[in-house]
């Protein structure tokens, strides 16, 4: 057992007063048991943690739509794990804590942005694709298509209706960032980000018909991209992220926090892109007020110069090399017909780990 990685979760826990100030909790609805349980249990709205009231609201009039927002909120999570897993930061999350990434998202980081941005599209993705599925009675499929067919198709199929999707995560993700200050605009940027990726990566999926293949006529239906490439894209906006600075201004309701770009010689961020405006740590050693769990013992790649290379994974710690054998299927034949045959291999792999 890792005892230095125990302790970190455990100190992570017992600063939970701090840690949940602001934190849109309710995404550990995407872990656990609750989410476990989701297919067989009814929800109960009063039992999701940290939902303000207009969520509750939505809650208990829109039920059925809820394992949607937690599949959503999960989808987004697995994503991040993926894009960034080769990082220092690898999107680690906590199943013990209503704060599933820990003290990360306390400061308005890229980290940060990137989170909010691909939850709030994964909560419109799943969503979207759970009414095209018709396991919603409230939604279906988009009845209003963008425009005459083309040369040679027609409108068919079940075109997915995002504008819908869209509603739902706005309604819900953005319930909570009501405040006037500088993090719930940061936060309100970034999920609008998200879910304007799954707008503009809508695109015709067509099919053909006709005899043995022919395509004498073809139907074509709105769609939405595969997930990873919402969040390739993000990934990128996650790099190119703008760096923002918190103006106060006085209103008729008192004191209210803008954010302006930091460097006017850079052109301004649009609203497709990630804004932050507090620097991340270096993630490189654990520490409990920032969340980090350092990279000790991560696995590194000898061979790359990038930022998943030994070299800067590991932080000029350097790293330990082991030996490992694998099981794997070799010298595979395919027989007519139809099936494959392979043997079994033992083959030995270096595996580099960062001390």
């Amino acid at each position: 057992m890792d005892y230095h990685l125990l302790g970190l979760i455990l100190s992570f826990l017992f600063n939970g007063t701090k840690v949940l100030a602001g934190y849109p909790i309710w995404w550990s609805l995407a872990l656990g048991q609750q989410y476990s349980s989701l297919g067989s249990q009814p929800i109960l709205c009063g039992s999701i943690p940290g939902l303000v009231p207009k969520q509750l609201r939505f809650c208990r009039n829109y039920i059925e739509i809820m394992p949607s927002v937690a599949e959503g909120v999960k989808l987004g999570i697995q994503e991040c794990q993926h894009q960034f897993r080769g990082r220092r930061w690898n999107c680690t999350t906590i199943d013990d804590s209503l704060a599933i990434f820990g003290p990360v998202l306390d400061k308005a980081t890229r980290e940060s942005a990137f989170v909010h941005a691909i939850a709030s599209a994964g909560v419109a993705f799943a969503v979207t694709r759970s009414c095209a599925e018709g396991t919603s009675t409230i939604c279906g499929c988009d009845s209003h298509h963008k425009g005459p067919p083309g040369d040679g198709w027609k409108w068919g199929g079940c075109s997915e209706d995002a504008d819908f999707g869209v509603l739902v995560s706005r309604e819900f993700a953005d319930a909570r960032e009501n405040r006037p200050d500088a993090r719930s605009a940061m936060n309100r940027h970034n999920n609008e980000a998200g879910r304007t990726t799954i707008l503009d990566h809508m695109h015709l999926k067509c099919k053909c018909h006709g005899l043995s293949g022919s395509c004498e006529v073809k139907t074509c239906w709105w769609a939405q991209p595969d997930f990873r490439a919402i969040g390739d894209y993000l990934k990128d906006k996650y790099d190119s992220a703008s760096e923002m600075v918190v103006e106060k201004h006085r209103e008729s309701r008192g004191w209210v926090e803008t954010l302006r770009a930091k460097y006017a010689l850079f052109k301004p961020p649009t609203e497709r892109d990630l804004v932050y405006y507090e620097n991340s740590p270096n993630f490189c050693e654990p520490n409990p007020e920032t969340g980090s769990f350092g990279t000790r013992d991560r696995t590194c790649n000898v061979t790359s110069h990038g930022i998943d290379g030994c070299d800067l994974l590991c932080c000029g710690r350097g790293h330990n090399t082991r030996t490992e054998k694998r099981k794997e299927k070799c010298h595979c034949i395919f027989h007519w017909c139809c099936y494959v045959s392979c043997q079994e291999c033992i083959r030995v792999y270096d595996v580099h780990t960062c001390k």
